[in-house]
């Protein structure tokens, strides 16, 4: 089963993911990491990414696309991958469904907290670049290509909201019921 991890910059996915992963046996597939390790592994599609990468570019959708339905070819019906960076846009979400095998991707959690929150937390990393002014720019980019993702999910009955603006067990916990409850769904209905 294939979770998609949907949420604006600052709302904590990749550590909930991190830490669900842990304490559950499930996987982690952070888009990043998948990049830095086909680069490392110096895989053709490693090698491909890197050029584009080495030029301060973005990988293009198809060549991300490739690399992600390598691993999630690779999921069992019974095991559980949280999939956190990808999709990004409405078109990536429907590249992916269509490669991923049918039914796979059968959970969207969408983290949620106020703007006030995620500016807060983004700030806090310390990055030279993290600004009041680049960090809403960022949260109105991320809303104007992420809002038709929300939408996609909703309207397939597989999305979840989680409110990120509690503590980090708080969330674990809900979120790891939820996965859990798809999980056993998924088992009854085969």
């Amino acid at each position: 089963m294939i979770a998609i991890l949907l949420g604006p910059p600052g709302v904590g996915k990749g550590t909930q993911a991190s830490l669900a992963a842990q304490s559950n046996g499930w996987q982690h597939l952070s888009t990043g990491d998948l990049l830095r390790d086909e680069v490392a592994q110096a895989t053709e599609l490693g090698r491909q990414a890197d050029e584009f990468m080495s030029r301060g570019d973005l990988v293009p959708d198809e060549l991300m696309l490739e690399m992600v339905a390598g691993r999630i070819g690779q999921v069992a019906d019974d095991e559980v991958l949280l999939l956190d960076g990808f999709p990004r846009t409405l078109p990536q979400a429907e590249a992916l469904t269509a490669k991923a095998a049918s039914g796979a991707v059968r959970l969207s959690l969408y983290f949620t907290a106020p703007d006030s929150v995620l500016t807060a937390r983004l700030m806090g990393r310390g990055r030279a670049d993290d600004t009041e002014e680049v960090i809403a720019h960022r949260l109105t980019v991320y809303r104007e290509t992420t809002a038709p993702l929300e939408r996609y999910y909703r309207e397939q009955g597989i999305l979840v909201e989680i409110n990120a603006d509690r503590d980090i067990p708080e969330i674990q916990t809900e979120m790891a019921d939820v996965v859990r409850a798809a999980l056993e769904k998924s088992h009854n209905q085969q």
